[in-house]
């Protein structure tokens, strides 16, 4: 999935439009010094948009690469790449790669955008890097980036700014949560998580109608959020290695509903009007989060206080996996609806062009 492309034309206008110095064992100053005789010797800098860098031994980029005026990709991959500055800040660029360094948090430039950059593609898969960037959620363009190979902890709530994004490969790091606001990526297409300690999926996840790649592999699962039938254009699912073992939650027997919950439940199930002004604003907002028990032969909600229940479902006709559900009362777990809801699931069709593994 990692990628760029020239929109060059004929082999002589890619030709001269790419500044190919990759994989000569140049360090940073044989680099500074090869960027300076283009300038100003041959005094087209200007011409290229396209600079290849990777593959060597650059430590720091030169100043001159703000010459390029019009660069749009460079790659400055399996580098010794110890910080990437502000130096860029005067390129148009549309593609960074920077993978396979030593970037930091701290040694990244404090911010990705200026009025020339137009960033499309970040990839800064296999650096240092402890926590997610915030300086990315400033680029709302942004439509693939790669963070794989980190040991990044955490995805932020505000992930949802870059509803541009289309590839999202945050795979090999330290991840344990996964917000519910990625569900707000609604242009997503490939969303990469394998190889974290993720033990769960938000519900949120079947707002990305456009996913069509899923790789959970190497995780902490140990059941699947319901919603993941509702992604139609799902054609890749990867699931190796994780648990997906049963597991039975009662928390109804720990933990009593409270009057609050109760007094909901009753309003909902008996349709009890409840208009604004007549309760606090944040009652109704409560009131407006209630959930439905998904056995059909139910008619309660909850809010707060649910039963979690698991559902195994065949894919591809061989797997069996465990879908997490929640149910209003551990009174609902009859067993016998459940077979009957697999087989009358509209989605069902679905999960034959599943792949696993």
């Amino acid at each position: 999935m990692e990628c760029y492309t020239s929109d060059s034309g004929d082999s002589d206008s890619r030709e001269q439009k790419t500044l190919d110095l990759s994989s000569q064992l140049l360090d940073s100053t044989s680099i500074s010094l090869e960027l300076s005789g283009i300038i100003d010797e041959k005094d087209c800098a200007e011409n290229y948009e396209i600079m290849l860098l990777n593959s060597n031994r650059i430590k720091a980029l030169p100043d001159t690469i703000n010459r390029f005026c019009n660069l749009k990709i460079l790659d400055v991959s399996h580098n010794g790449l110890v910080s990437l500055p502000d130096v860029l800040k005067n390129c148009p660029l549309t593609s960074l790669i920077a993978k396979n360094n030593l970037l930091r948090n701290e040694s990244l430039p404090k911010c990705f955008f200026s009025t020339k950059n137009t960033l499309r593609e970040l990839n800064l898969s296999g650096n240092q890097l402890n926590f997610f960037p915030e300086q990315i959620l400033d680029l709302p363009s942004l439509k693939y980036l790669y963070l794989g190979g980190n040991n990044i902890v955490n995805i932020p709530k505000d992930i949802w700014k870059l509803n541009s994004l289309q590839i999202l490969s945050i795979g090999g790091n330290q991840i344990v949560d996964v917000p519910e606001s990625v569900g707000a990526l609604t242009s997503l297409q490939a969303l990469v998580l394998s190889d974290n300690l993720i033990e769960q999926l938000p519900p949120s996840i079947a707002n990305l109608n456009q996913l069509r790649s899923l790789l959970i592999h190497k995780n902490r699962l140990k059941t699947l959020p319901t919603q993941i039938i509702k992604l139609k254009c799902l054609t890749e699912l990867s699931l190796r290695d994780n648990p997906l073992v049963v597991r039975f939650v009662r928390d109804m027997t720990f933990q009593p509903p409270s009057l609050l919950e109760l007094a909901g439940r009753t309003i909902k199930l008996h349709n009890i009007h409840v208009l604004a002004g007549d309760v606090p604003f944040t009652l109704l907002r409560y009131l407006k989060a209630a959930q439905c028990c998904v056995n059909p032969k139910c008619r309660g909600v909850f809010f707060d206080n649910r039963v979690e229940h698991i559902k195994f479902v065949d894919f591809c006709g061989m797997y069996r996996i465990p879908l997490l559900q929640y149910l209003c009362s551990s009174k609902c777990i009859t067993g016998s609806w459940e077979s009957r809801e697999v087989d009358s699931n509209p989605h069902s069709h679905m999960m034959r062009k599943v792949l696993l593994g």
